[in-house]
């Protein structure tokens, strides 16, 4: 990588630059952010919430704490908020499992299940999100298999895939709603439905989808749902897990001591996340269509923008997608160079748990994108927060950038 891409240090992070407020005033604006599928802002309405659950003047106490008022207080709080979690989904307050976060609602799942089962197979996809994929490998080593479908160009997986994929051992399929780094919405619903008909237990990683897609556990036959608070405008460190009442799902616990959560996650509930990711919640089963709207509407403003720059595709399906997420590979153009030289603009090239690698995408890899274009590809996603002059910023600037580096291919290292 060229070192002559910037004249000064402007181009590096602010980590590496000095200050935040330094680099912001030496680069005269505030970065554009457009990576809500790797984390969102706390909406002011939550932080408002949760600020209440915190100091001595407010409901501070412990949910647990059934002798006196403060423990009742709290212990209504976060059943409320149950309840708001639950509607996102449709389904029964009882049927919500307070956890940190999606990456331990995987765990849960899936090592709930297989501990003490008989049966010793478990189906899931080459493109799931790694807190599933590494899970997996894990109960491989305790001698369960597991078979990885594949998925198509478009990086769906086919029901029929799965249908084909059952066996009579097979003890649960994991696959997820919507991916997290190119963003496409698989059927769900008749994966479960072909699940259910199988007698074979479904779970899936909802953590980008919920909120922005439809959920109902009322005609789409889940067994376990996965949730992510700090997807949806909520808190880091919040997350659930719906586990299906009827028919029972027979679920052992990770975390021991207590008996919390109906026995299925001890520890001391955080009042204050609980809350949060209740507001966040509730504020998108009321606002959840018309939001999507327009940030729909916002990223085809976007993709309509990057279509004019030459050599541009979008990974994986057109229309079977998240209304806010684009993956989009430029030819000729190194990824990392992309990315840092867009030093104003907040952009992912993948999945924010696996940016330590420097190895491409092993999802866009896995959807047939060729090695040279997965290095050059990126993730943008709009939220809630996102302008209609952000998008256009931001479609102006990599268009400069990636001419720029074209006509540089020093730059590349070339």
């Amino acid at each position: 990588m060229s070192s002559d891409l910037s004249s000064n240090d402007s181009s590096k992070p602010p980590s590496a630059a000095g200050s935040t407020e330094a680099w912001r005033a030496e680069k005269g604006r505030k970065a554009v952010y457009l990576d809500y599928a790797a984390t969102t802002p706390v909406d002011p309405r939550v932080a408002q919430k949760m600020s209440a659950c915190l100091l001595v003047e407010g409901n501070f106490g412990n949910p647990a704490s059934h002798s006196h008022v403060y423990g009742w207080q709290a212990d209504e709080a976060v059943e409320e908020a149950r309840t708001q979690v639950a509607a996102l989904l449709n389904a029964d307050p009882r049927e919500i499992v307070w956890t940190s976060g999606a990456t331990e609602s995987d765990n849960l799942a899936l090592k709930g299940v297989a501990d003490n089962a008989t049966r010793r197979h478990i189906v899931t996809s080459a493109i799931e999100h790694k807190a599933v994929l590494d899970t997996c490998e894990y109960l491989a080593q305790k001698g369960f298999e597991i078979t990885y479908l594949e998925p198509g160009r478009d990086g769906i997986i086919a029901p029929e895939q799965v249908a084909e994929a059952l066996r009579t051992d097979t003890l649960i399929v994991s696959i997820m709603h919507a991916n997290n780094e190119i963003g496409v919405v698989n059927d769900i619903a008749a994966i479960a439905q072909v699940c259910r008909d199988a007698g074979v237990l479904i779970h899936t990683d909802a953590a980008q989808s919920a909120g922005k897609v439809p959920i109902d556990v009322q005609t789409m036959p889940l067994d376990m749902i996965s949730l992510s608070a700090h997807k949806i405008y909520g808190p880091k460190g919040m997350g659930a897990l719906y586990v299906r009442r009827e028919p029972p799902v027979k679920l052992s616990p990770l975390i021991h001591g207590g008996g919390h959560e109906r026995g299925m996650r001890s520890g001391t509930l955080a009042t204050h996340q609980i809350v949060g990711m209740g507001e966040a919640s509730a504020i998108l089963t009321r606002d959840m269509v018309g939001e999507n709207e327009r940030i729909l509407g916002l990223r085809q403003r976007l993709w309509s923008h990057l279509l004019q720059i030459p050599g541009v595709s979008m990974n994986g399906s057109e229309s079977q997608r998240l209304p806010g997420l684009l993956n989009v590979g430029f030819a000729g153009v190194d990824g990392e160079t992309l990315l840092l030289a867009l030093d104003d603009v907040a952009l992912s090239s993948g999945s924010a748990c696996t940016s330590a690698s420097v190895e491409p995408s092993y999802v866009l890899r896995a959807i047939g994108v060729p090695e040279i274009l997965a290095h050059a590809s990126l993730r943008f996603t709009v939220g809630r927060y996102t302008t209609q002059d952000d998008v256009d910023y931001v479609a102006t600037r990599v268009a400069q950038v990636v001419q720029t580096l074209r006509d540089r291919p020093a730059a590349l290292g070339g």
